[in-house]
């Protein structure tokens, strides 16, 4: 059963289609969105969104946070920033670990060192899951 999904960074309109389902990395685990979905608000965290279309090839997606609108027939993720998979590089990524990792030492504040661990954890799904 075909489901309307739309992904909207600040900059674009990622994804406007019908979908059989997407996967959303969601702030309280991961969730599978189908076609007559219990309505749900639910924040986003950094990392990838599977997007499976009714034809055609499965699409992924890296979010950095944001929130998902979710009706039994549609889905809106609206992200904070949000680009395709094959537009970040594990290099990229790897760079971004490393910087964090290196902001994180100079860290004397426990909340910031918690919102940067939390980043940094995102940032390595993230690198695990882009192939």
């Amino acid at each position: 059963m075909a489901y309307k999904f739309d992904l909207v960074s600040p900059e674009r309109l990622l994804v406007s289609q019908e979908i059989e389902s997407v996967v959303i990395p969601g702030t309280e685990g991961e969730m599978t969105v189908m076609a007559n979905h219990a309505p749900v608000m639910a924040t986003v965290k950094p990392g990838v969104v599977t997007v499976k279309p009714v034809s055609g090839p499965e699409q992924k997606f890296v979010v950095f946070g944001g929130f998902a609108d979710i009706l039994p027939d549609v889905c809106t993720l609206l992200a904070e920033a949000a680009l395709p998979a094959a537009e970040v590089s594990r290099d990229d990524l790897s760079r971004r670990i490393e910087e964090t990792k290196a902001e994180l030492a100079d860290v004397r504040n426990d909340d910031d060192r918690t919102k940067l661990e939390t980043f940094l954890n995102h940032l390595a799904a993230i690198h695990d899951d882009i192939r």
